[in-house]
């Protein structure tokens, strides 16, 4: 069976080198490159928002022959999952995440009925929407302003990029300086600093897909939102759902270990 992994930003597909070994003893991984981002190269048109890169996706597993494939992702790799999920229901068997803004929608459970666990991630997901990071709302605004910079600066792209992940990494940052390289190398290196951010304006805020395949969710204790499992239940079908004692936002490049484990549990109960 395959799998295939979505990056975010400001991470890449160098997030998964650590997991590829691992979960290639269960799987065929498929690790592509959203477009924009590195090796799928610049993007120079518009409307590469989340629903045209799931599309995209869909059109790959079909050309490269699989049947029935499961799907993983953290930050916008989240966002493409579960669009994936949804455009590709017939082969996407199911869909584990690392990440779920999961914000009050119309019929969720009243506030009035979560634990004071829950209560707890609904605040904190509150001021993260009401204090969101400078480079989010330039992505979301203006992303091409900076563009300019980043693309002529091999110093100001690790700045912009570095910065956000030490903002949603764990506080100790357990990312090892070679892999903030490697990763700033590859924005460098195919021109895609100042295309990446796209994505962000392009799709705006993404909508909370209601996946039908079963869902399985690794929650990071030090992650910038951490979904409330009430909430969560109302949109997709949770077969597996698994607190973690330790990691920030980039799952696969804090803790490999526990992310690589938990994907193939979860699969396998599949």
């Amino acid at each position: 069976m395959a799998l295939v992994l979505t990056h975010g930003w400001p991470g890449s597909i160098v997030e998964f080198l650590e997991v590829i070994g691992p979960l290639s003893a269960d799987f065929h991984v498929v690790v592509p490159s959203i477009p924009g981002w590195g090796f799928s190269g610049p993007t120079h048109e518009r409307g590469w928002d989340v629903d045209r890169v799931a599309r995209a996706w869909a059109e790959l597993m079909r050309r490269l022959g699989y049947q029935r494939y499961g799907a993983h992702g953290g930050d916008w790799g989240s966002s493409v999952s579960r669009a994936l999920s949804e455009h590709d229901v017939e082969h996407v068997i199911g869909v584990h995440l690392n990440y779920l803004p999961t914000p009050p929608m119309p019929g969720d459970p009243d506030r009035t009925d979560l634990t004071p666990g829950d209560q707890e991630r609904y605040d904190q997901t509150a001021a993260y929407l009401r204090n969101q990071p400078g480079v989010r709302t330039i992505n979301g605004t203006r992303p091409q302003t900076p563009a300019y910079g980043i693309t002529d600066s091999p110093v100001g792209l690790l700045a912009w990029l570095l910065d956000p992940m030490t903002m949603w990494a764990a506080q100790d940052f357990p990312i090892s300086a070679d892999r903030v390289l490697t990763n700033v190398t590859l924005f460098w290196l195919t021109g895609t600093g100042g295309t990446a951010p796209r994505l962000h304006r392009e799709t705006g805020r993404p909508p909370a897909w209601r996946t039908v395949q079963p869902v399985g969710i690794l929650v990071l204790p030090e992650d910038i939102n951490r979904p409330i499992r009430p909430y969560a239940e109302q949109r997709m079908s949770i077969a597996r759902w698994t607190e973690a004692d330790r990691g920030g936002h980039f799952a696969a490049l804090e803790v490999p270990d526990l992310l690589a484990e938990d994907i193939q549990a979860f699969f396998r109960s599949l």
